[in-house]
């Protein structure tokens, strides 16, 4: 399975978690019964790390995204964003760049028309500041999508 299929599955697991209390696991296997969704373990990976870090994601995403808290964000946006954000922290094998890409384009499949460029810019925000706390090149320089305003 590709990548790109992989992480449109993890975001289905990811987006019905905003929906239900059930454990990850229960989701998971609830989406791959109901909608005969093939899991791989990157899509679990994924899904797991947004469960088990969503408090510490949440909490980034308020600092990157000024003056919006993750409440009164669109739940495609909040999961995309949780989404990115703990492939950057807590999968090893991905570039920022790559996770960046990938949510904006999920955005723009499943979001409304003001959800990619916003996941576009708390995401370059928040890859800025780990660039910056790396002494690495911008994001924009690594060829992540650049910011739009």
């Amino acid at each position: 399975m590709k990548r790109r299929d992989a992480r449109e599955i993890a975001f289905t697991i990811v987006f019905e978690m905003t929906y239900h209390t059930d454990t990850v696991e229960e989701i998971i296997q609830n989406a791959a019964d109901s909608r005969d969704l093939e899991v791989d373990e990157f899509s679990r990976r994924l899904a797991q790390a947004v469960w088990d870090h969503t408090v510490e994601l949440d909490h980034l995403i308020g600092q990157y995204s000024t003056k919006w808290k993750v409440d009164r964000l669109s739940r495609v946006a909040a999961s995309l964003l949780r989404m990115a954000m703990a492939e950057a922290l807590y999968l090893e094998d991905v570039p920022l760049s790559v996770s960046i890409n990938e949510a904006v384009e999920l955005a723009k499949k499943y979001g409304g028309e003001e959800d990619a460029p916003f996941v576009n810019g708390v995401l370059g925000a928040f890859a800025r500041s780990r660039a910056g706390q790396a002494g690495q090149p911008a994001p924009e320089e690594a060829g992540a999508a650049p910011r739009e305003e």
